[in-house]
C-alpha cells in the first residue's frame, strides 16, 4: 500500500500527495565505469573537467563542481525494458561520490535544467503518453506531483528534453 501525505489545497480541501524518491544510476554500473573506463556500448569513456554548468552526476544526483573530473559514458538504462528501452549518455564523478536516493524532492540536476521531459511508465514498462510532459526544470516537481499519484504509474524517468539524457528515475514510496 502506498503511503500518502496530505496538504491543504485550494479552499482548504485536503489533497493527498503520493510520496516519491529519486534514484541515481545503480552503484554497480558507476563502479564498473570507473574501473574499466568502458561504457555499456563498449566505447571508451570520455573524461571531462567541470568548467561550467552542464555536468549533472547521475551517480550522486549532484552537479559537478568546477575543477572536478567527470566521466561521460553511454549507459543502458535498466528501466523500462521492452519497446521503450533506451541507452543514455550520462555524466558521473570520476571518484566514488556516494550516491543515494533522494526522498520527497527532485535533485538539483533536474531543477537547474532549462527544459526537461517527464516520461511516465506503467508496471509493464509501457509509456503513458497522456501523462508525459516537457517543462522547465524549476516546474518539474509540480508537474511530477500532479501526475505520479495516477494509479497506472509505476515509475517516471526524467530526461533532459533537448539531448534526451537520463537524469533520474522516480518511484513511489
Amino acid at each position: 500500500r502506498k503511503k500518502r501525505m496530505a496538504r491543504l489545497g485550494p479552499v482548504g480541501h485536503i489533497v493527498l500527495m503520493t510520496r516519491f524518491r529519486c534514484l541515481p544510476m545503480d552503484a554497480s554500473a558507476a563502479a564498473r565505469f570507473r574501473a574499466t573506463r568502458r561504457d555499456d556500448r563498449g566505447g571508451q569513456i570520455q573524461t571531462r573537467q567541470v568548467d561550467g554548468p552542464g555536468y549533472p552526476c547521475r551517480a550522486c544526483l549532484r552537479l559537478g563542481l568546477p575543477g572536478e573530473t567527470m566521466l561521460l559514458a553511454s549507459w543502458d538504462l535498466p528501466l523500462p525494458q521492452g519497446p521503450y528501452w533506451t541507452p543514455s549518455p550520462v555524466f558521473l564523478h570520476a571518484h566514488d561520490c556516494g550516491g543515494a536516493a533522494l526522498e520527497g524532492a527532485l535533485p538539483e540536476t533536474v531543477l537547474v535544467n532549462s527544459i526537461i521531459s517527464l516520461r511516465h511508465y506503467d508496471a509493464a514498462g509501457m509509456c503513458l503518453y497522456d501523462l508525459g510532459i516537457v517543462v522547465p526544470g524549476e516546474e518539474a516537481e509540480a508537474a511530477l506531483r500532479g501526475r505520479i499519484g495516477d494509479p497506472r504509474v509505476s515509475f517516471v524517468n526524467i530526461h533532459t528534453a533537448r539531448p534526451g539524457c537520463w537524469l533520474t528515475r522516480v518511484e513511489k514510496i
